[in-house]
């Protein structure tokens, strides 16, 4: 947070929008929270003139800044899972299945979006495989969502992106990966661990939250 505050401090005069699963301490310093899914939307419904801060993610920052042509200061932060995607092994991919649509989470690299058939957030990729005509589709974000992909279109072919790190395959996230179904069953049961945050800081945190969704509801979201 000290060195976002820094780059807020050397950005005056933005409004800050930031990711919706920051943590709390980047929420005090934000103005708007935003999910992948709503970010374009949230960015249009500002004034034309209204300069922005996005963070933390840079490649989801250059795809809003892409999309709305805004003036947009990014801070330079990255998600590890879609920065891995390969484009070279997509590529060789893509030739052994030259049917498969590549879809893309906003989160890639420009690279791989520009290599895109379709772009869009979790949900949107979710959607775009049920309604496009397609059998076959490439799928360049967290390899968990091929399970839902799958269970929509029991008929269709799911094939997950390869990581830049040929060994390791496809990217999963480590830190998803650490929330289980034992560990939510003990966290239900026993309602621990207990989280105790400052209720100023709380107030602080939820007001980006609350202008998002007032926006969203605002702008039919």
């Amino acid at each position: 947070p000290i060195r976002f505050k820094e780059f807020i401090r050397n950005n005056p005069g933005r409004t800050v929008v930031t990711y919706v699963n920051t943590n709390i301490d980047i929420k005090v310093l934000s103005d708007i929270s935003c999910t992948s899914s709503n970010a374009v939307q949230i960015i249009e419904s500002l004034p034309a003139e209204e300069k922005i801060i996005f963070g933390p993610d840079r490649n989801l920052g250059s795809y809003i800044k892409e999309m709305t042509g805004r003036d947009i200061a990014i801070w330079d932060g990255a998600c590890h899972v879609h920065e891995d995607f390969s484009v070279e092994a997509i590529l060789d991919l893509k030739k052994q299945y030259p049917e498969a649509k590549l879809i893309v989470h906003p989160e890639c690299e420009p690279p791989v979006r520009m290599m895109a058939d379709f772009t869009g957030s979790t949900a949107a990729l979710l959607k775009f495989t049920s309604i496009d005509s397609s059998d076959e589709f490439i799928v360049a974000t967290e390899p968990g969502i091929i399970y839902q992909m799958e269970k929509k279109n029991p008929m269709k072919k799911f094939i997950p992106a390869p990581s830049k790190n040929s060994a390791r395959g496809c990217s999963e996230c480590n830190f998803m990966k650490m929330i289980t179904i034992e560990k939510i069953y003990e966290c239900l049961k026993k309602e621990e661990p207990e989280i105790v945050i400052d209720k100023e800081v709380l107030l602080k945190a939820r007001k980006p939250i609350v202008r998002m969704m007032k926006i969203s509801e605002k702008i039919g979201l």
